[in-house]
């Protein structure tokens, strides 16, 4: 079965430095045989928290999703977060 990142951004603080991490993510995500299905967009919250924005990543099974946020290459890009966005972001498997 496949693997997804879900990530709902609550609160960007700094758009600057979110686009900072996405420049250095997308490498360490292609890496992995990631490929992103939603990036931003329009989006409707129905129930729970206003989302400003939504990510979900496609990776071939839900073991290569655990090793890619484990790596080395993305957690140098998570590292730019820190301080300047609260989001949710969860490994799940699905087809």
């Amino acid at each position: 079965m496949k693997g997804y990142w879900v990530c709902i951004y609550e609160k960007i603080n700094n758009a600057e430095k979110l686009k900072d991490y996405a420049i250095k993510a997308k490498p360490a995500v292609e890496k992995f045989s990631g490929k992103f299905l939603v990036r931003g967009g329009k989006n409707r919250t129905n129930e729970g928290v206003y989302s400003s924005r939504i990510v979900v990543v496609e990776f071939p099974d839900y073991n290569t999703a655990l090793k890619c946020y484990d790596s080395d290459e993305y957690q140098k890009a998570h590292d730019i977060l820190k301080g300047h966005v609260v989001r949710h972001h969860q490994i799940v498997e699905g087809n």
